[in-house]
């Protein structure tokens, strides 16, 4: 006589050992706790013992926070990403190991995790931590300077959203960068000052950005040249550190 097969009930399956546990939740919560003690120069030796974590593990959920920064993890990253164009996770792993002639393990140390919180450099400020963004601004500069393009000063700008400035005649405002259809960034800054917003194009900010070499002394906005917003862009371009402005202005950081 066969026996009868039991027939599962709808919502079942196996249990959750541990129902309150959230690994995205706790990974996210680490996350943001390195970030905040790595903001403030902490090494990661340092961070591990602070959090009870090794040190590898830090530099992973830095990695992933998207604020640590090294030549090997670049190298690492950016050839990963290159063999997942055309292997599955495992191969591409294994392919980067090869490269490198590192371990998997060493390789994966390297990477974000797949899972849970990983804000890349390009996420929205509203996906990263305070500390976080700090970190961004911070190396969206850097890089900026390091090699002065176009693309890293938009960069330094996309990081710069939701900062208060300062206009010329001390008006405090910020600026957002709206998302297309694509869900990327619009090249089009929007002013946000008391009830009003104004937009301001990509290319008015680079028309008075072409004045800027060399650091020169602005002593009024319309030096800038005749360009549209062109009281916000000095704020900006003051705190950005591009010009000079006479000391009785110089409480606009």
């Amino acid at each position: 006589m066969s026996k009868m097969k039991k027939t599962r009930k709808p919502g079942g399956g196996r249990k959750k050992l541990k129902p309150e546990y959230d690994a995205g939740k706790n990974l996210k919560e680490q996350m943001e706790s390195a970030v905040a003690l790595y903001d403030s120069e902490m090494s990661l030796q340092a961070i591990g013992e602070e959090l009870g974590l090794n040190p590898i593990k830090v530099r992973k959920l830095l990695i992933t926070a998207g604020v640590y920064e090294s030549e090997v993890a670049e190298k690492v990253k950016n050839t990963f990403e290159e063999y997942r164009e055309t292997q599955d996770y495992k191969t591409a792993i294994l392919s980067t190991a090869n490269t490198f002639q590192l371990s998997k393990a060493s390789v994966t140390s390297y990477l974000p995790y797949k899972k849970g919180v990983y804000y890349p450099s390009t996420a929205f400020k509203e996906k990263i931590s305070v500390g976080a963004e700090r970190q961004r601004r911070y190396r969206a500069m850097k890089r900026w300077r390091v090699d002065p393009t176009e693309e890293n000063f938009w960069s330094v700008v996309v990081s710069y959203a939701g900062v208060k400035f300062k206009t010329y005649s001390g008006l405090p405002f910020s600026y957002e960068i709206k998302k297309g259809r694509n869900g990327e960034y619009t090249k089009e800054l929007w002013i946000d000052r008391r009830e009003n917003s104004k937009s301001l194009a990509w290319s008015s900010v680079m028309k008075a950005f072409e004045k800027t070499a060399g650091k020169p002394m602005v002593p009024r906005p319309k030096a800038l040249g005749d360009i549209r917003g062109v009281s916000y862009l000095y704020g900006m371009f003051y705190q950005f550190g591009l010009i000079e402005i006479p000391s009785k202005h110089e409480d606009l950081k």
